[in-house]
């Protein structure tokens, strides 16, 4: 019999507690970067609209939500010391029930993927399996910073930019000029992921998962971060100018050069600053991104 100092565990989760394992927080990237795409493609939104809405959704809250509940299932051991109030390690998603909403999430997010055509249900299933590789056995993409970064800012920006382009032009593939910049800016968001990593240095530590924190220290990881994420913006510079398209070239240098006075206040105390930088600097780079895809438009 339980008395009044013992609770009953729930059996399965709430609603609040589903939405927090999903982390709707995160969802913007992918949703900007697949809007990014739209943008690049050139066509028109009008009768369109929906494409746009539903792709956004698809890259949202359907498959950037299921890789954060399967990231936060088989993080369950790290996040139990790193951040233990989460819904998995504080007992509110009870049993396996992290893992049945990851699969759910998995399932549901190949349904919706089959209304935007070919290239949408392709680039669903590559990025759910780059999600799962990311964090499950046996690949655990993770336990290595590089490769999973790289895992990470492929899914989140280059493969939802490529697919709004794809999606918006019919199922033909996006422009040369198109991919190069998904790619450009996959590579700089790897910095991105990097910095989200100083966050959980102690338990990586324990639990073996080698993120460019633990493995170059804090100083030298937030050093490769901003090159890793200036570098590739330089290109686009240099790029959208030789495109003949000085003025959004001018755009894309001027939060370039506002990301890098951000950057030096970044790097006197990365582990404390992260969090700030996420919240500013990451604006300005995704800001830079609908910049250039506009400048496709303009061709």
């Amino acid at each position: 019999m339980l008395t009044s100092n013992h609770v009953a565990p729930p059996s399965y989760p709430s609603l609040r507690t589903v939405a927090e394992l999903l982390k709707p927080i995160t969802w913007f990237p992918p949703m900007w970067a697949f809007a990014c795409g739209v943008v690049a493609s050139g066509v028109s939104f009008e009768g369109r609209w929906w494409l746009l809405l539903l792709g956004m959704v698809l890259a949202g809250p359907l498959v950037c939500a299921t890789s954060q509940a399967v990231n936060d299932w088989f993080d369950r051991h790290v996040d139990a010391i790193n951040e233990p109030l989460r819904p998995i390690p504080s007992g509110r998603m009870p049993g396996a029930w992290g893992l049945y909403v990851a699969i759910g999430w998995t399932l549901l997010s190949l349904l919706v993927s089959l209304a935007l055509g070919v290239w949408g249900f392709v680039a669903t299933v590559v990025g759910l399996a780059l999600a799962w590789a990311y964090s499950a056995p046996p690949l655990r993409l993770k336990l290595n910073g590089w490769w999973g970064n790289a895992a990470c800012g492929l899914c989140y920006e280059g493969l939802a930019w490529f697919t709004g382009s794809a999606v918006m032009l019919g199922g033909a593939m996006p422009s040369m000029a198109s991919i190069t910049l998904a790619l450009l800016y996959s590579f700089g968001a790897h910095g991105i992921m990097t910095l989200n990593d100083f966050k959980s240095i102690e338990g990586d530590q324990r639990t073996g998962v080698r993120s460019l924190p633990v493995q170059l220290g804090a100083g030298r990881a937030a050093r490769v971060a901003c090159w890793m994420m200036a570098l590739p913006q330089v290109v686009v510079v240099a790029l959208l100018v030789s495109w003949g398209h000085p003025a959004y070239a001018l755009g894309v240098a001027a939060v370039l050069i506002a990301q890098i006075v951000l950057m030096r206040r970044l790097l006197r105390d990365p582990r404390g600053l992260a969090p700030w930088y996420n919240g500013t600097g990451i604006t300005l780079y995704v800001s830079g991104m609908m910049i250039s895809a506009f400048a496709l438009r303009a061709v």
